[in-house]
């Protein structure tokens, strides 16, 4: 092996011997695979000619594989063609190193072992590449310098690394996917029968679709006014204090309904929002408590609440104009730091793309690029995200002001990459705009109708990957800004249509 050491000494700056590196290990486990071919399909899952430190291995590995994968055998003899003008191996007595190479078939025993040890370097070696790129960009003064930016970089490079950890266990047989789909519906069968996915608090809503599921893209649209951060602040308060309930009871974390959230907040600030959830649970309204209009009875009832909130994980970002990948970075930060099982987008045209541009088809694929960013942190993360969404004015120009997939504002990527759109509708809203004159002859017929619509919400499930379309009748109370199951039990059966 000492020839292969040569080279790398050779062709290496000094620094770099320092790399952790076991370039014997690596010629024994090409040995051993050129001896016994099926070793092959152990390794090649996990192991990638990449991770050699040397590349002359990496080439004859990727050969190896490429072999075996036309079901050809791999051995010295076929596949000295491919390397006799290999310029390396010439360096290392030509072809006949191949040869060199199974001279011990003691190898074999512990193939497996040296393909562990060769992967391992190779994530410290990349450990040690991060760390490197970040001192050389941080000595970096000149005047395009980003230090947030070589932050969020540098997490995304380690996130990768650590990724790349643990990507042999993605395949799963159809044994192991059917396992966690019976835990699943065990989850929902303990819940009361319908929940299989993080709560929302509304059991209308849990019982239409399960509850939010992991890696799942839940688009939470409507117009302005109609109570979409008010819905999802809701949502996120339930699922966090379902998590801290399910510990109390002393429920395995695991088949808990309940999570940490993060909330991404791009419009309000984190006193806003923590005012309205103070404000849910206290019941004093929110313009009240931002005005300090309360007795000294509803400020204790507000000090009760914010004690029993205080340990709630619910974790709020209000930093402003974030791109995509800054929240990706934060998340997965989240995800490392306090173990989240639920974000909160609010909301998505806020974010920004990686391109410059943000008028016509710029804007229109800058949006394509975040619906499609917000899917792949749900699947890389395994939770929920649940991202709030503009409509267009479309609305507000029809009889009809019931939304519909095609009003999705600026992209149809967004439809597309979602797993679930939901709509928030409040008919109130609407009849409020009309109100006539008092002594309009139609004042009596909107009065009728206002009474009659007033404090009602509907949830649309417009796209539903894992069941059904169809609304879900809420209650919506202006004052505190709280959705709730409506009382009247006789909307129960439209709820399972």
């Amino acid at each position: 092996m000492a020839e292969i050491i040569r080279i790398n000494e050779g062709a290496e700056a000094p620094a770099s011997t320092t790399l952790p590196q076991n370039v014997e290990a690596e010629a024994a486990l090409l040995g051993a695979l050129m001896i016994d071919n099926r070793l092959v399909e152990d390794v090649q899952i996990r192991l990638k000619p990449h991770h050699f430190f040397e590349p002359l291995h990496g080439r004859i590995y990727e050969a190896i594989l490429r072999l075996t994968d036309r079901n050809m055998v791999a051995n010295p003899v076929t596949l000295k063609p491919l390397f006799e003008a290999d310029e390396p191996m010439k360096e290392v007595g030509g072809p006949a190193y191949l040869a060199k190479l199974t001279g011990s078939s003691a190898a074999v025993i512990g193939a497996r072992d040296f393909a562990s040890q060769i992967y391992d370097l190779a994530l410290l070696r990349a450990l040690v590449t991060v760390g490197r790129d970040l001192v050389e960009n941080a000595l970096d003064t000149s005047e395009d310098v980003a230090p947030l930016q070589q932050i969020e970089r540098a997490e995304g490079e380690l996130y990768r690394v650590a990724e790349e950890g643990g990507n042999e266990g993605k395949v799963k047989s159809f044994g192991e996917a059917s396992i966690l789909a019976v835990r699943q519906a065990e989850k929902a069968l303990n819940s009361g029968g319908h929940l299989s996915g993080v709560t929302t608090g509304l059991n209308g809503v849990n019982t239409k679709v399960g509850g939010l599921h992991k890696s799942d893209l839940v688009i939470l649209a409507g117009r302005p006014g109609m109570g979409k951060t008010s819905l999802a602040t809701n949502m996120a308060f339930a699922a966090a204090q379902r998590w801290v309930r399910d510990q109390e009871d002393g429920i395995e974390l695991a088949k808990s309904a309940g999570a940490p959230v993060a909330f991404f907040s791009l419009e309000m600030s984190a006193d806003q929002l923590a005012t309205r959830i103070l404000a849910e649970q206290s019941g004093i309204s929110s313009e009240n408590l931002r005005m300090g209009k309360i007795s000294k009875q509803e400020f204790a009832n507000l000090a009760r609440a914010s004690g029993e909130l205080s340990n709630l994980p619910l974790y709020i970002d209000d930093t402003p104009g974030l791109t995509i990948a800054s929240l990706r970075a934060r998340a997965r930060r989240l995800k490392r730091q306090k173990n989240i099982g639920m974000i909160v987008v609010d909301y998505l045209q806020l974010l920004q793309g990686s391109g410059k541009g943000s008028a016509g088809d710029n804007r229109v694929q800058e949006i394509s690029e975040i619906s499609r960013g917000l899917k792949q942190l749900a699947k890389e993360l395994d939770v929920p995200v649940l991202a709030l969404s503009q409509l267009s004015r479309a609305v507000e120009q029809r009889e009809d002001k019931k939304p519909q997939l095609s009003d999705l504002r600026e992209s149809g990527s967004i439809e597309q990459d979602a797993d679930m759109v939901w709509f928030v509708f409040r008919p109130d809203y609407y009849v409020a705009a009309k109100q006539p004159q008092e002594d309009h002859p139609d004042f009596a017929a909107w009065q009728e109708e206002m009474a009659r619509v007033y404090g009602t919400a509907e949830l649309i499930v417009a796209k539903q990957r894992h069941g059904a379309t169809g609304k879900v009748r809420m209650r919506f109370d202006s004052r505190i800004t709280k959705f709730s199951d409506p009382i009247d039990e006789g909307y129960m059966p439209e709820l399972r249509g």
